[in-house]
């Protein structure tokens, strides 16, 4: 339950359901920052100073970091440094394996790593789940309907008449016995969304696929939250990392982020609120005490 209740109270002081991917590609960020490990961390926390007080999380994918070997992993450590207190980090690998396996993974993951959040793959069942969720102050996001179009292949297989995704649900829902379990359902999915959002009760449901995947920000937020009644997690990474490649990059993705929590708030708020969105260079007009932009300190 401390793991939501974190989620909750940093939703509700940023005013914002909004996480951000940290998926560092070199092959998309500014050329001066992609050539070595040190630039791409100030490329990171550049990104981290400048955004923090728009975000409910961040989520790194483990894949971006275990590419680049050993230097990936101290790489990822730093970036988890740097997010300030109080914010949630969401470590994405998908992990799902049985027994003394999954207790190590959960183990790196959690105090190594210090997630707040993980995420898992359900195939091999509770006792793939079960180290997991023995960390009863941290949280598990738990692989449901993802935004893929591979999610067919199996999610939506017939089950004794009910989809395997519905089965995952119900599961996850049974399981969550100390209140830290959550679902992953892709935005590419928006009638399922709002069918899972039900099932799901009180359990909060991250939502990947906004953006590049085609998924809409608008259905996410409403669907997912049950208009506004229930915790979501909206992620988005490409759109915000890579909103410049030029040295303004920080300060582009804060006004990208900015622009789409305007639309989420507009959407809590009502018509009156779509001002928010007239000057793309302003944040939420909620925010105060706000941090300087890159523009505004030296690189570190």
């Amino acid at each position: 339950m401390i793991a939501v209740k974190e989620l909750r109270n940093i939703q509700q002081k940023n005013r914002s359901m909004i996480c951000l991917g940290l998926d560092l590609d070199p092959k998309k960020m500014p050329s001066d920052f992609a050539s070595t490990t040190k630039g791409m961390y100030d490329f990171a926390h550049r990104i981290i100073d400048a955004t923090s007080d728009l975000v409910c999380a961040y989520k790194p994918n483990l894949a971006f970091y275990e590419s680049l070997g050993a230097e990936g992993w101290s790489l990822l450590k730093l970036i988890v440094e740097r997010v300030p207190e109080g914010i949630p980090i969401i470590l994405d690998g998908k992990r799902g394996d049985i027994g003394n396996t999954a207790s190590h993974y959960a183990k790196n993951l959690f105090d190594q790593l210090k997630a707040d959040w993980v995420t898992l793959n359900p195939y091999m069942g509770y006792d793939s789940m079960r180290p997991f969720l023995e960390h009863k102050d941290k949280g598990v996001f738990v692989l449901c309907l993802t935004s893929n179009p591979g999610a067919k292949d199996f999610q939506q297989l017939s089950v004794n008449g009910s989809s395997l995704y519905k089965v995952v649900a119900e599961k996850v829902a049974y399981w969550n016995k100390e209140r830290n379990c959550g679902l992953v359902v892709g935005a590419t999915h928006p009638d399922q969304l709002k069918e899972l959002r039900q099932l799901a009760g009180d359990m909060p449901i991250l939502i990947p696929g906004v953006g590049a995947q085609g998924g809409s920000l608008e259905q996410a937020a409403i669907y997912g939250t049950d208009n506004f009644r229930k915790t979501a997690v909206i992620n988005v990474s490409r759109s915000v990392l890579y909103a410049s490649t030029g040295d303004d990059f920080a300060k582009k993705a804060r006004i990208e982020l900015a622009k789409l929590i305007g639309i989420v708030n507009a959407l809590r708020s009502g018509p009156k609120e779509t001002e928010e969105s007239k000057d793309a260079e302003e944040p939420p007009t909620e925010q105060e005490n706000v941090p300087p932009t890159d523009d505004q300190q030296p690189a570190q």
